[in-house]
């Protein structure tokens, strides 16, 4: 018997090699990764794919070379974006934009879920949510037109304005109002729909945590602060670590549909600097370099964020 203990402790059963494990979760969840194939091309095609042409950032680019055949200049672009004159401008612009975009969207949004998940009529609550969520579907381009009437001299604002006996004045054409008017009108777009995911997680918290408050004795603001935040805290904190990840990162559209050389001054930011580099001045090198540089920030602030993060609580990306 003891020799038969010590054969089956030196030979222990074989654990299942780690094709056994994918197969039997394919298996298992064969659906849910059916679902996925769509998004795995997508991405493969527009995102992976193109990371090839990255190279040219390093090349002095020629169409009728090709991207091979394009001769290396190295850092070359990447050294004349950091002495351009236009380097501080569209930096700082990128940071002022994003930051400020967080700073007053980010907990717009945590603030909606929360009033939304106080409300206990739910066909005001659902109207209050349709409404909010409208603006994320209406296109990009008539958002931006909608925001050139209501801001031009005739406009609705100038309209109340006048009534305060304020002259009436084109405010996209003034640099100092253009980040006031970008943010605002960005908040308005996307405070409905980046509310879903803090209700989604507001739906997940335990009632009963709610019913031993009451018979504690705590209101709803006790509640509030004791239960409901510390219940999507998590979720919160992971869509932080992401927002802060794209700070850098600040869309080249609405940039370009409200700005002019007027507004440069407080307008021109890096993505926006791409594009006339890139597809009007057609200096496909030097506009990739500057991208490239702009991911690059965008990924360093991602990881620092996250081991911040993890650092000081146990929430992270991974």
């Amino acid at each position: 018997m003891a020799e038969l203990q010590a054969n089956i402790n030196n030979n222990p059963a074989p654990k299942s090699s780690l094709w056994k494990k994918i197969k039997k979760d394919f298996k298992i969840n064969k659906y849910v990764y059916l679902m996925a194939v769509p998004m795995i091309v997508f991405f493969i095609l527009f995102s992976y794919i193109p990371m090839y042409g990255v190279i040219i950032a390093f090349k002095n680019f020629s169409p009728k070379l090709g991207i091979l055949g394009s001769p290396w200049v190295g850092l070359k672009y990447f050294e004349n974006f950091f002495h351009s004159m236009y380097f501080a401008r569209t930096v700082k612009n990128t940071a002022l934009l994003s930051f400020y975009s967080l700073l007053w969207g980010f907990p717009a949004a945590v603030i909606l879920a929360l009033l939304l998940n106080e409300i206990r009529r739910e066909k005001f609550k659902r109207a209050v949510q349709t409404v909010t969520y409208l603006p994320h579907f209406i296109s990009l381009v008539v958002i931006c037109g909608m925001i050139v009437d209501f801001t031009s001299t005739d406009g609705l604002i100038n309209s109340i304005l006048a009534g305060f006996g304020i002259e009436p004045v084109n405010l996209l054409t003034k640099p100092e109002w253009f980040r006031t008017i970008y943010i605002s009108s960005g908040v308005w777009q996307s405070i409905g729909w980046d509310s879903i995911i803090y209700l989604a997680a507001l739906s997940g918290i335990d009632p009963t945590l709610y019913e031993a408050a009451t018979v504690d004795g705590a209101g709803r603001w006790k509640q509030l602060i004791n239960v409901t935040l510390p219940g999507i805290a998590p979720t919160i904190v992971i869509m932080l670590i992401l927002n802060i990840g794209g700070l850098m990162s600040v869309g080249s559209e609405k940039i370009i549909l409200l700005y002019n050389p007027m507004t440069w001054e407080t307008s021109d930011v890096i993505s926006s600097y791409v594009y006339r580099k890139g597809l009007i001045g057609s200096d496909y090198s030097f506009s990739t370099a500057v991208g490239l540089l702009e991911s690059a920030i965008g990924f360093t602030l991602l990881m620092a964020a996250n081991k911040f993060s993890k650092k000081i609580s146990e929430t992270s990306l991974w």
